[in-house]
């Protein structure tokens, strides 16, 4: 007998009649010979609703008393579907977060789960009885046993540690869509379904926006391997898969506050090559990283920093044994890309003496302060960062190759890492584009004239991560200037537009003390990027991705990578092109 957790959005319970639907699908599965725990979220608009009458009685009302008035609406929800069940002859029980056993931190409005006490599910269980769980809420536990909610996507978030705490066979997720599509089909009508997705493409989709599934809902079922599914509540169709590798085993104690690294991994066979002052306009990237897939030349970070004038910096790395062939196809092509206006010494750098350290972990998703945490242990034994790569998963640091040893042994001794691994590289049979997704909701945020010195880029983000402000991409600019004889660097990331004013008042006010310049906020672009892990040994994706958007006369202001990732920024109001652009290119419609 297998044990199922099944969870259903608002949409699928947002009236009596869909409630009833589900109602007939739980029996159905429980008749298939099956153990049932069902998580609910509140019908429908009920939470908006709730929302906006206590915003009519304060403008900014109590956290807590939030928390009180929020989770009735997934009480009103597990009664009724309860009753549904019961109507058709199947025992059903109802009960709260708090009832489930679901112990959370003690944060109203965002609170992480700790673990997950399921004996009253179990022992129901037992009985013969379907368990429909409250999603989106938990207790503290303490003697007040204070009522908290868990954030945006709570629901998910729920029934995935719930299927984790019960060592469930699978976890369904039940939706108004019929899985996971290649893009987002209210932009692009022709977006196909995935039959699978691996957990680490689905985390960095989620992260750009892909609203399906919330990010920690995923962070929990790599983490503890739990099959998870999404299907639609409409139909029988099998859905998305989301498949992740066999875990470590690990404690259900701290279920979401555990460790946030899992590893610590490095490459001392890098070379960093950068094109300085390249011509700010559509198709720069895409011509110089044509020529470099027609050499075969498999490149691994690339960032494009934010543009000084009318030019920009593009640097990449690539494997040591191929630095020769990608230096000359960079010195190659550059006179064309500066239009042979600059001097040749001047616009291409070659450095052969760098190594790329890497923390690499699920448990970094919404927790700005890891970033900020790797750059100061870094700062902390001397060392500077050269380039910065960052994903939900995974931050990478270039340095110099001779730091390396003394960079790897600080991040194993700060994240309580027992041996660090070399980071070889991945033969996937897997798509090198498996979705597009499109973040209209970024603002890019520079900081001018850092100093060049180990620390400052800790010093900033750990400014931001003290605010509780997350960022994504963190791209910093390969030039140098002097200003009063210290030499500076551009540093620039993209957040959310919500923290755009409160990241630039509390840089704005530390600037002065670190000696650095302006710090300048653009709400005005897009973030556009392609995920797939197949894109790894596929020399070829970034400049067909880079190719079609200029084709399309797009220009791209920032680039960052990671290894299954490119992401661009672009002028808002060219971001639906972009998309729409990037996912036919790929031939994904």
């Amino acid at each position: 007998m297998a044990l199922i957790v099944q969870k259903y959005g608002g949409t699928s319970v947002g009236s009596a009649e869909r409630i009833q639907a589900v109602a007939r699908r739980v029996v159905e599965t429980v008749k298939a010979g099956n153990q049932l725990v069902v998580v609910v979220s509140a019908m429908g608009k009920t939470t908006d609703g709730l929302v906006k009458l206590a915003h009519e009685l304060s403008s900014q009302p109590s956290r807590r008393e939030m928390d009180m008035l929020l989770v009735t609406g997934e009480q009103v929800t597990i009664a009724l579907l309860s009753i549904a069940i019961q109507e058709l002859g199947q025992p059903a029980i109802s009960l709260t977060g708090a009832q489930a056993g679901i112990i959370t931190e003690a944060e109203h409005t965002r609170a992480r789960i700790l673990e997950i006490v399921p004996d009253r599910i179990e022992r129901h269980l037992k009985e013969g009885k379907v368990v429909v769980v409250a999603g989106f809420q938990g207790v503290i536990a303490t003697e007040d046993r204070e009522i908290t909610t868990l954030g945006r996507g709570g629901s998910d978030t729920s029934a995935v540690a719930l299927a984790a705490a019960l060592k469930a066979s699978a976890c369904e997720i039940y939706t108004d869509v019929p899985g996971i599509l290649t893009t987002d089909p209210r932009i692009v009508p022709a977006a196909q379904l995935l039959t699978e997705i691996t957990a680490d493409e689905m985390l960095e989709l989620a992260s750009l926006g892909a609203k399906v599934l919330h990010p920690r809902a995923v962070e929990i079922a790599k983490n503890y391997g739990v099959p998870l599914v999404v299907r639609s509540s409409w139909t029988d169709e099998p859905g998305t898969w989301v498949v992740s590798p066999v875990p470590r085993s690990r404690s259900l104690t701290g279920l979401e506050i555990a460790r946030s690294v899992d590893a610590v991994e490095f490459s001392t066979n890098q070379a960093k090559i950068a094109l300085l002052q390249v011509p700010d306009r559509a198709g720069i990237a895409g011509q110089l990283f044509g020529a470099l897939a027609r050499e075969n030349v498999d490149v691994d970070l690339i960032v494009q920093s934010i543009h000084e004038g009318n030019t920009n910096d593009i640097a990449f790395t690539v494997d040591k044994q191929a630095s020769k062939r990608a230096q000359a196809v960079a010195e190659a092509i550059s006179p064309v890309l500066h239009d042979n206006s600059i001097a040749n010494d001047d616009r291409v750098l070659v450095a052969d003496d760098i190594a790329k350290v890497s923390i690499v972990g699920a448990g970094m998703i919404g927790r700005p302060g890891v970033a900020a945490q790797m750059f100061k242990t870094l700062a902390d034994v001397g060392i500077n960062i050269q380039m910065i790569s960052t994903s939900e998963i995974k931050v990478s640091c270039v340095i110099a190759a001779v730091d390396s040893d003394r960079a790897i042994d600080a991040l194993c001794h700060q994240f309580e890492i027992s041996t660090s691994s070399h980071e070889n590289a991945k033969q996937i049979t897997a798509p090198s584009v498996r979705g597009v997704a499109l973040d209209l909701d970024r603002a890019r945020l520079a900081i001018l004239q850092v100093p060049d010195r180990p620390g400052m880029a800790a010093e900033l983000f750990g400014i931001l991560a003290a605010n509780n402000i997350s960022l994504d991409a963190i791209i910093q600019s390969q030039r140098t200037r002097i200003i009063a004889g210290v030499a500076t660097r551009d540093i620039a990331c993209t957040i959310a537009q919500c923290d755009a004013a409160d990241a630039k008042r509390v840089l704005e006010a530390a600037a002065p003390e670190l000696g650095c310049g302006a710090v300048v906020v653009n709400k005005s672009i897009a973030k556009v990027s392609i995920v797939g892990a197949g894109m790894i040994s596929n020399p070829g994706v970034a400049a067909q991705m880079f190719n079609c958007l200029a084709t399309a006369g797009i220009n791209i202001q920032m680039i960052a990578t990671s290894e299954i990732k490119i992401s661009c920024v672009v002028t808002r109001s060219q971001g639906i092109d972009a998309l729409k652009t990037i996912h036919r290119a790929f031939g994904l419609g």
